[in-house]
């Protein structure tokens, strides 16, 4: 697959500190790219970097696989911070504003854009008539005037509830179901594994990983089983696999094992053997969360 952005050891000073330490990462075509971090790891200042906010102290960013053009920047729509909406007008007239102070996009596109946002029902409403949601959708409607072909989000649904968190998750898997690529930067781990496709994370302006998120965020396999005695089936399962846990509030037993080794006929077959039937088999993966505070904790 194609990339749509090349980074390449860009360092980034703020006098003596450093927010970003000779990071480098490629950003597949028609992915969501989640740059993660907590608050201070670099990612906003990544994302002013990439739109030309900013400039890098060393390394350089390839856009559409050459260094960034005027032509190339109107392919990007971004959403850096929330624009600033009248309230008192409706989203046309709002997002006429915008195309006027822009210049990117048309007139005609506005009721294409809100009705991929979902508020083209809405669009003679006054802005001030609007949940969270909607005004972060319709700042979203704005990012996309122009038609881009690369959308770059700073932290999406910060500050939205849970229904407008919901919103924006959809519209984010429904613009890369058409054709855009996302990149958005967050600090939410579950909206990176429930949205994105491939994740860079951050901390402290170092590049921990990147990748695919299936790959990056699940190393291990985890055998979840139950069975009347407990600690008998804790020793049995010692001779199976590595890292035995007993929880004995939820009555089950959990076994890691390598990425993509677990069979779980293998481990009923084993547990039968010895004499153990079992009540409960289920195979996880370790979670984002997990992995995350691994990683971000060394």
């Amino acid at each position: 697959m194609a990339s749509v952005l090349s980074i390449n050891n860009v360092t980034k000073f703020y006098g003596p500190l450093k927010a970003l330490n000779n990071v480098s990462f490629e950003v597949p075509e028609q992915s969501v790219f989640g740059i993660l971090g907590p608050n201070g790891s670099g990612k906003t200042t990544l994302l002013s970097i990439l739109l030309d906010v900013l400039k890098a102290n060393n390394g350089n960013i390839l856009w559409f696989g050459h260094p960034p053009t005027n032509d190339d920047r109107k392919r990007i729509g971004s959403l850096l911070e929330t624009p600033n909406f009248y309230q008192y007008l409706s989203p046309v007239n709002n997002l006429k504003i915008t195309h006027s102070i822009s210049g990117r996009g048309s007139d005609n596109e506005i009721d294409s854009v809100l009705k991929k946002v979902k508020l083209y029902e809405r669009k003679d409403s006054r802005f001030s008539s609007f949940s969270l949601g909607m005004k972060q959708r319709l700042a979203i409607a704005a990012a996309l005037l122009g038609s881009p072909k690369v959308l770059v989000l700073d932290e999406p649904t910060n500050g939205l509830d849970p229904v407008g968190i919901a919103e924006i998750r959809e519209l984010i898997i429904e613009l890369r179901n058409n054709g855009h690529t996302i990149i958005m930067a967050s600090h939410l781990l579950d909206e990176v594994e429930k949205v994105c496709t491939h994740v860079a994370i951050l901390k402290t302006g170092n590049l921990l990983t990147t990748g695919n998120v299936n790959e990056v965020l699940t190393d291990d396999d985890i055998i979840e089983v139950s069975a009347n005695d407990l600690n008998k089936l804790a020793e049995i399962l010692k001779q199976f696999g590595k890292i035995i846990t007993i929880d004995t509030k939820m009555n089950t037993v959990s076994m890691t094992l390598p990425k993509g080794t677990a069979k779980l006929e293998d481990v009923n077959k084993f547990c039968f053997d010895k004499g153990i039937i079992l009540n409960h088999l289920i195979l996880k993966k370790q979670r984002l969360e997990a992995k995350f505070f691994e990683l971000t904790n060394n």
